[in-house]
């Protein structure tokens, strides 16, 4: 029998770690339940993050939302904390799955199974999300963009932990948007997504954007030129138009079993266009 292992501190975690080395960490279990079913027999021990207070929970410090890496998507769609500042992760943590699977699945889980197609990384790159890394003796601290280094792989080091992602207040973007387009209308995998902040002036005219797609490259995408192309203007169809494009030339898809190529090209082009509808 596979051995299952529930610390709850960090110094019981990394005293497994160190005399079980090859033990694997689960937090929901979403991904790596569903990777050890289709699998080879595999029979390294499983630590449990579930029983470690300290990696679940909303809080704010210093103007900044610090989010536990095992705390549950659902958890953080309800929060009052992330829902007045930073709406962007609420809305698109919304979109993983159904409900069961998001009272599962946690934010520090996205982030490590590093998927081009993860619905909570395109907003934790605009929101300028950084990640708290431990291991028995040190700690570090990454940006989430350094963090991800391709489909499916990141910078944690042998025998680290993502403990929280730490995510600095978005009050000053009045439109926080997000949205993806998958095969069906529910529980989808995304073929593309859009995550944007956009701060207008009192006359209307943009200020400062920031805008991101995902699942349109090895990771996360955001385009300088589209954002350069919105500033200092209102979002009419022509602008949102030429923030498309200078996205569709910016983004490398592939194609899949859910969609081409070129219908991803589409889709990154026609995204911005919901900006308009969402002012």
């Amino acid at each position: 029998m596979r051995p299952v292992l529930f610390p709850t501190t960090l110094a019981a975690l990394f005293d497994i770690v160190e005399h079980q080395p090859d033990a694997r960490l689960m937090a929901g279990g979403t991904d790596l339940l569903v990777r050890l079913r289709q699998g080879p027999a595999d029979r390294r021990p499983l630590i449990c993050l579930e029983r470690m207070a300290r990696l679940n929970g909303i809080t704010t410090e210093n103007n900044t939302v610090i989010i536990g890496a095992a705390t549950p998507l659902s958890a953080i769609i309800a929060d009052p904390l992330v829902q007045r500042h930073c709406p962007l992760l609420a809305r698109a943590a919304a979109t993983v799955g159904g409900p069961a699977i998001r009272n599962m699945a946690t934010l520090g889980g996205n982030i490590c199974t590093a998927s081009p197609a993860g619905d909570t990384l395109p907003p934790l790159y605009l929101l300028d999300a950084r990640l708290d890394l431990a291991a028995a003796h040190a700690t570090r601290q990454v940006p989430i963009a350094a963090f991800i280094t391709g489909p499916g792989r990141t910078d944690l080091r042998s025998g680290e932990l993502l403990t929280a992602i730490r995510i600095p207040m978005a009050e000053r973007f009045g439109l926080q948007h997000f949205e993806k387009v998958g095969r069906r209308n529910a529980l989808a995998i995304a073929v593309a997504s859009l995550a944007a902040l956009i701060r207008l002036t009192p006359g209307g005219r943009v200020a400062e954007a920031r805008l991101a797609w995902g699942s349109v490259g090895p990771c996360v995408v955001r385009c300088s030129e589209a954002e350069a192309r919105l500033t200092g203007r209102r979002l009419t169809s022509e602008t949102l138009r030429a923030a498309g494009a200078a996205a569709r030339a910016a983004v490398t898809p592939i194609d899949d079993i859910r969609a081409t190529t070129a219908y991803r090209r589409d889709l990154v082009a026609n995204l911005p266009l919901r900006l308009g509808a969402a002012t």
